[in-house]
């Protein structure tokens, strides 16, 4: 297998092509070389979640690669949520598979997981602050599930550091997420996912309830994530600003419960600056925030 070194270098040679297994690179010195791609850092194939005999995912197939900020968005109950918790394996699928790395999830003891949880940061809607710890015991938490023997002045350090990078000073650390508002506490929840220097972020409507100044700082968050920390992402959003900004790729779901049986539950997944070239009307419609349809189909519905 080839390094790090070789793959980026073929990479380049290739105008930014993903090497695919197989391919053959011969370097300046004549040395030929099968080069192999990482596997995707998370991976879904026929993904399906039911609660009471309803599908709320239903057959997703979906890879997202290293460097990738990928943004999932649709109307609610689509399953966007149920997604991310799937894929941490906070809700275990009725079908499908999912991997981490490779790795799939499933095959995995109680222990296994938990430590592949580790390498996988989680920013949650309302930010899920431990209400019974100060700011900085929230921030240290996950370094020390990692490393219990972390020193306290270490711990204090990398404390300030990271609410220093989500635009907050170290005195915050000394007080309780009920004296913070709700901007202050997502953004804590932000540096509390970045303690353990995860290699995958994945983001629960992240700018949800904020101003649209705190939402751009979140979003920009979301940036300095990828770009300084190398950080793949998955954002969950009904923000279309957001996602437009801070994805590479948009995906988007429609409800299984809207769906014909052999269509799509996923009714676009590309480039997040062609999306409002979309000619899919469910696309436009969500994009443009267009209520009509949906409106009659709820006249219909009610009136059948």
């Amino acid at each position: 297998m080839a390094d790090e070194e070789d793959r980026k270098e073929t990479e380049l040679e290739t105008g930014g092509e993903p090497v695919w297994e197989g391919q053959v690179y011969t370097s300046a010195d004549g040395t030929r070389r099968v080069l192999r791609r990482r596997p995707p850092v998370l991976e879904v194939r026929d993904l399906c979640v039911e609660f009471d005999d309803r599908y709320v995912l239903r057959d997703i197939n979906l890879k997202v690669f290293k460097g990738e900020t990928l943004a999932i968005i649709g109307e609610s109950g689509c399953g966007k949520t149920v997604f991310l918790k799937t894929a941490i394996r906070l809700i275990a699928p009725t079908e499908g598979s999912v991997l981490f790395s490779g790795i799939d999830l499933e095959e995995l003891n109680g222990r296994q997981l938990s430590e592949v949880r580790t390498r996988i940061g989680f920013v949650f809607q309302q930010a899920a602050l431990f209400d019974s710890m100060s700011i900085g015991e929230n921030i240290a938490f996950p370094i020390l599930q990692t490393n219990p023997r972390t020193p306290r002045s270490e711990l204090q350090d990398r404390v300030a550091e990271l609410l220093f990078e989500v635009g907050m000073t170290p005195d915050v650390a000394d007080r309780m997420p009920v004296e913070l508002s709700g901007g202050m506490r997502k953004r804590v929840g932000f540096a509390r996912a970045l303690a353990a220097e995860p290699e995958l972020m994945l983001y629960d409507e992240p700018t949800t309830g904020l101003d649209p100044i705190m939402s751009d700082v979140i979003n920009e968050l979301m940036i300095r994530a990828r770009d300084n920390h190398k950080v793949t992402g998955i954002v969950v959003t009904h923000d279309m600003k957001s996602a437009k900004k801070v994805a590479n790729r948009i995906v988007m779901f429609y409800p299984v419960s809207r769906l014909e049986e052999d269509e799509s539950q996923i009714v676009y997944d590309g480039p997040a600056g062609e999306i409002d070239n979309s000619k899919d009307k469910r696309v436009t419609q969500f994009v443009e925030g267009l209520a009509g349809e949906r409106l009659m189909e709820m006249t219909q519905a009610r009136d059948a």
